[in-house]
């Protein structure tokens, strides 16, 4: 199973700023699917059922490079 990131979109959101949908993620950045999940949880069932263990992050600041930022799902 290949680790897929589960991605708050917008990027580079300004504080206090809602998060309008989730996308899913590679480590190198390419998306998954072209897909936008309104939900967290929708976009860990989507990952789950393509076959890939999905990671949620931990901080609002991510960096994929850095394991301290993601937990499993």
């Amino acid at each position: 199973m290949a680790n897929v990131f589960v991605e708050p979109e917008p990027k580079g959101r300004p504080e206090g700023t809602p998060i309008t949908h989730y996308v899913l993620e590679h480590a190198h950045g390419v998306r998954v699917t072209f897909d936008d999940y309104q939900t967290q949880a929708e976009a860990v069932s989507a990952a789950k059922s393509l076959g890939h263990q999905p990671l949620i992050a931990r901080v609002r600041h991510t960096d994929k490079g850095n394991r301290d930022h993601w937990r499993s799902a």
